[in-house]
């Protein structure tokens, strides 16, 4: 856990003043990290269209049966075994696209971490089974990229849309067209706006910052 830069802070909320409460109600968070590479990308496929609970609970199964959470180990395991870990049919194949890919050098984290960030992102992308969400949140949490804000997730939508007092969750293009004003520390954005929906949830805060 890295906690956020009074620098980034305050240049996001200069260059955007509806911002400012948010950095102000929530600057203390931390930036989370995540390790990085195969077992990485293989959380975020198990945890694609599942509440936390449940892909914590796959996950774990995943790790004391695996042992070694690589791509051999995915790769020696048949798919009733698998399935036995609670990963579904197209998740079992994600997972071997994904342990093909590591096994055979044809990515590596190394790889992607000297990659610019849109190339990165489409690198990821052409691996069945990982959307733009996926392989940016991967980058963001595993590599800690700053500059990034998934369009595709629910939560940020929803967010914007408290931020500019609209009527209806705004779609995936106004979301990335109104967090350009953020660039370069979008993904400090994404962290504050994460955190805030969360509060709101909770009971802890109120959409009217």
């Amino acid at each position: 856990m890295t906690p956020l830069d009074p620098e980034h802070l305050a240049g996001l909320a200069g260059a955007d003043p509806k911002l400012r409460p948010i950095t102000e109600r929530f600057g203390h968070i931390t930036f989370r990290k995540r390790d990085n590479g195969f077992p990485a990308l293989l959380g975020l496929i198990v945890e694609q269209q599942l509440s936390v609970k449940a892909a914590n609970t796959i996950i774990a199964r995943l790790h004391a049966g695996l042992g070694d959470v690589s791509p051999q180990a995915v790769l020696s395991h048949d798919d009733d075994l698998m399935r036995g870990y609670g990963l579904s049919r197209p998740k079992i194949s994600y997972a071997r696209a994904l342990a093909e890919a590591f096994h055979s050098g044809d990515l590596t984290a190394e790889a992607l971490e000297a990659m610019e960030t849109e190339a990165a992102v489409k690198h990821l992308m052409a691996l069945k089974g990982i959307g733009r969400w996926t392989a940016e949140v991967y980058l963001m949490f595993s590599e800690a990229r700053l500059d990034l804000f998934p369009v595709g997730d629910v939560a940020l939508r929803e967010a914007v849309g408290w931020l500019d007092r609209l009527e209806a969750r705004p779609n995936e293009l106004y979301c990335a067209e109104r967090a350009l004003v953020w660039s370069p520390y979008r993904s400090i954005a994404s962290h504050l706006l994460w955190a805030w929906y969360g509060a709101v949830k909770r009971g802890e805060a109120s959409r009217e910052l």
